[in-house]
């Protein structure tokens, strides 16, 4: 069982940069692929980024490509966000998740494929 526990999230003004974490125990975290989502008030948690196992593969939703990065540190069990040039529209509650994925090279943007979740870390920004 995989424990995650995001930090980071905060409240900052538009143009600015944030990065949001997310720490794992409980598992072998090498062998999960990662995934952060959002979800805004009254929206469906959508996809933003996602990374392989071994971090050679990221992928991004359109809507953040260019500001946001994804990495990930094995020896450190953690997976980060940094979001730059941040719009209103980013506010949202971010979510990391795992992914028991069985190939190298997977970054699943699908929700489905997500096997364990963390409770999420508020950010805002205010325009």
């Amino acid at each position: 069982q995989v424990q995650l526990v995001e930090s980071g999230g905060g409240l900052v003004q538009a143009g600015d940069s944030l990065s949001v974490s997310c720490a794992a125990s409980g598992g072998t975290f090498s062998t999960y692929a990662m995934g952060w989502f959002r979800q805004a008030p009254g929206k469906e948690r959508e996809f933003v980024s996602s990374i392989s196992k071994s971090g050679l593969v990221t992928k991004y939703a359109d809507s953040v490509k260019g500001r946001f990065t994804i990495s990930r540190d094995n020896a450190k069990n953690t997976v980060y966000l940094q979001m730059n040039s941040l719009k209103p529209e980013d506010t949202a509650v971010y979510y990391c998740a795992a992914d028991r994925a069985a190939w190298t090279f997977i970054a699943s943007a699908s929700m489905a494929d997500y096997d364990y979740w963390g409770q999420g870390t508020q950010v805002t920004v205010s325009s």
